[in-house]
């Protein structure tokens, strides 16, 4: 849990305050930057929920909800990514962070 929130927790800043430098970077160059300030406070937003219950138990009546949204949205986001590394198999960046998640 204390990765997962550095983590987001990081990618929430940096797509927060430098939209358009991670358009350019992840080659989106067409991507309104409020799109990334918006994945930015979503990330962010998961980082707190993480960061705040990372000292109690997975299985626990309380963990359990962290535990699912955790999984929901990496499994969701490993799906979605590997559907555009099929469709783009030239995308290098995309196979790798489908890969590190």
């Amino acid at each position: 849990m204390t990765f997962c929130a550095v983590f987001l927790g990081l990618l929430g800043i940096v797509f927060s305050f430098l939209p358009q430098e991670s358009a350019t970077y992840l080659s989106w160059p067409n991507t309104p930057p409020i799109v990334l300030q918006i994945l930015g406070a979503l990330y962010f937003g998961f980082a707190m929920v993480n960061w705040t219950a990372r000292a109690n138990l997975i299985g626990g009546i309380y963990g359990r909800p962290v535990a699912i949204g955790n999984f929901a949205h990496f499994m969701i986001g490993a799906l979605a990514l590997i559907k555009l590394a099929m469709d783009t198999p030239s995308a290098k960046m995309v196979l790798g962070v489908t890969v590190f998640i």
